[in-house]
């Protein structure tokens, strides 16, 4: 609507003079018996050419700068006709010299005001903004001439009805001016905000996109982190349950092949054949995602009595299991964490530390759970390296601090060389 709205304007602007100028002229002729004489009619009608001339000259150079100089403020401007911009020499030029004629065709006939009102509409457009309301109060005087009777006034009735009706046209024609450019102005301010708009809907479209991307981008990590936690998780199992059974298996066959006695080679072939067996249900409900089979009828302590139990008749060791504090019910998850953790640190006990003794002790707290494994074994530096701190280069401590972490835990290790190990895992009670 705006853009057919601004093109009707320019047509206004281009041919409304022409229509203007030959309906006064129509009626100038039919009344000109009342208003001129013979001399005076020839001079209307030289006027009449004159100004005919004009608008065809203008006409035809705003149509050279559009075609040839191009479109912009630094050209002359042709005002609203057809070229926008700022006012220069050429549109001043031409709305003086057609002022002029204007006012002179309204002194000879007063009719002709009707085409010297088009001053009003494009003053404004045709002159820099210090001369538009000169331009709009000549062009008030000849409108007030008209409308008193004619120019000059030959009364002064005629001067008191000019001089009024002046007042009247300068007042309409300063106040129409003056809400024209408030308006202009708020067009202005609205096709800068529209254009803002514009800009601001783009770069929203832009972060939308980025965003969408960034968006893409965390579901891939989010997956990758999925499947690291996953293949982490597996890992730790096969470790606390195939690896561990494995080595089990190992020991008892090693004390069957060693031994002579023939019922104690029975006794370790029977314990390898159910440690195989119990690592291979491990192995299935791993990869089914479920808890140890020791925590399926049993609570965490009643587990960890009897896997430390079993593990102190495996391995010879004098081991004793406690329990303080009061016992709380815990989440599968929790207790799943700290036997595994047990089942790692009693396995190392057994391979690494050659110790006599050991202890188990599970402490609940008022806000977290403590699970303590000691041996008076060769202990280690925890500060060297795998291969020189003689624990080998298994998943080992690692997988401890992993499942800890996990729940938002700690596990903490205590060694020297020769004064055993102890290591302390913290998990809070609430973690899921």
């Amino acid at each position: 609507m705006a853009t057919t709205v601004e093109e009707r304007w320019r047509q206004f602007f281009r041919w409304g003079p022409y229509g203007l100028l030959g309906l006064a002229t129509a009626i100038a002729a039919a009344s000109a018996d009342l208003f001129m004489d013979r001399t005076e009619k020839v001079a209307a009608g030289v006027l009449t050419a004159a100004v005919l001339l004009l608008h065809g000259v203008w006409d035809h150079r705003c149509r050279r700068v559009v075609a040839v100089e191009g479109w912009g403020p630094e050209q002359p401007d042709c005002g609203p006709v057809l070229v926008p911009g700022a006012p220069g020499p050429a549109s001043v030029g031409h709305f003086v010299i057609r002022t002029a004629l204007a006012f002179a065709l309204t002194w000879l006939n007063p009719f002709f005001a009707i085409y010297a009102c088009v001053g009003y509409f494009d003053a404004v457009h045709l002159l820099p903004r210090r001369l538009a309301h000169a331009g709009l109060l000549v062009t008030a005087v000849t409108m007030a001439g008209s409308q008193s009777g004619g120019l000059p006034p030959a009364s002064l009735m005629q001067w008191l009805a000019f001089g009024g009706l002046f007042a009247l046209n300068a007042c309409l024609a300063m106040g129409f001016s003056h809400l024209a450019t408030k308006d202009a102005e708020k067009a202005a301010e609205r096709t800068a905000t529209i254009a803002e708009l514009g800009r601001a809907n783009a770069r929203l479209e832009q972060a939308l996109a980025e965003n969408a991307a960034l968006q893409a981008q965390l579901l891939l990590q989010a997956r990758e982190a999925g499947v690291a936690d996953e293949r982490r998780r597996l890992a730790a199992e096969i470790h606390d349950t195939i690896a561990q059974g494995l080595t089990g298996v190992i020991a008892q066959l090693q004390a069957a092949s060693a031994t002579p006695d023939r019922e104690r080679a029975d006794a370790h072939l029977r314990r390898a054949a159910g440690l195989a067996r119990e690592s291979l249900g491990e192995a299935r409900r791993s990869v089914r995602n479920l808890g140890p089979a020791a925590l399926e009828h049993d609570t965490l302590p009643e587990a960890l009595r009897k896997t430390v139990a079993d593990w102190a008749e495996r391995s010879g060791v004098d081991t004793r299991f406690t329990v303080t504090g009061t016992e709380l019910p815990l989440h599968d998850e929790v207790a799943a964490t700290l036997l595994r953790i047990a089942q790692e640190a009693l396995s190392n006990a057994a391979r690494h530390s050659g110790a006599s003794r050991a202890g188990v002790t599970l402490s609940y707290m008022d806000d977290e759970i403590t699970l303590d494994v000691r041996d008076d074994g060769r202990g280690f530096d925890p500060l060297a390296p795998p291969e020189r701190a003689g624990t080998g280069r298994g998943f080992g401590l690692d997988g401890m601090r992993a499942r800890a972490e996990r729940l938002t835990g700690t596990v903490t290790v205590e060694a020297a060389p020769g004064e055993g190990t102890a290591i302390s895992a913290r998990v809070p009670l609430g973690a899921p």
